[in-house]
């Protein structure tokens, strides 16, 4: 790991479905230590993970979703996702940040605000005047990020339950112009 080389933010290809997906798991693993069942986060598995986002690209699902990767040199450090909010079934005119993860030895270097401030430059290309996001609750580093990012909890929450477990999500929401 080498974080002096230069941050590229891309778009993500089907070659990195393999390393988006680790760095996923490692993400969930990471990030929801103490708030999920261990159990839950033990079973999670990367290369099932990138089988499934090796097929969403091979179908090319039409649908309006931007992923991102970071990388420095040859490593994939981080990954985002993006597209139209979702309103229950319904997408809406605003967006949503899916998901937002980084490779946890990268946490702290950068890459995670190079890599929001790119998919919030994406937002506002493709047109939209707020971006919303979904965060578990309990996860206060996250919490953080985001509110440094300029995101607000604007009080709407959404019951979400692993193996038997309450893991309640707090909504955020970010104005993009005005």
């Amino acid at each position: 790991m080498d974080d002096a080389e230069p941050l590229q933010i891309r778009p993500m290809v089907l070659a990195d479905c393999d390393r988006v997906a680790e760095i996923r798991v490692l993400g969930w693993q990471f990030a929801y230590r103490g708030l999920m069942p261990q159990s839950f986060l033990d079973a999670l598995s990367a290369k099932d993970d990138a089988e499934r986002r090796r097929a969403r690209f091979a179908q090319g699902d039409g649908s309006s979703v931007v992923n991102l990767v970071a990388s420095r040199g040859t490593e994939i450090v981080g990954w985002a996702a993006l597209g139209p909010y979702r309103d229950g079934e319904v997408r809406t005119e605003e967006a949503e940040l899916y998901a937002i993860y980084l490779d946890p030895r990268h946490l702290g270097t950068g890459a995670g605000r190079a890599l929001m401030q790119e998919a919030l430059r994406q937002c506002v290309t493709l047109g939209h005047d707020r971006v919303h996001l979904w965060v578990v609750r309990g996860n206060a580093r996250a919490r953080r990020f985001y509110e440094r990012a300029g995101f607000r909890a604007d009080g709407a929450e959404e019951p979400y339950e692993v193996e038997g477990v309450s893991v309640p999500e707090v909504r955020y929401v970010k104005e993009l112009r005005g």
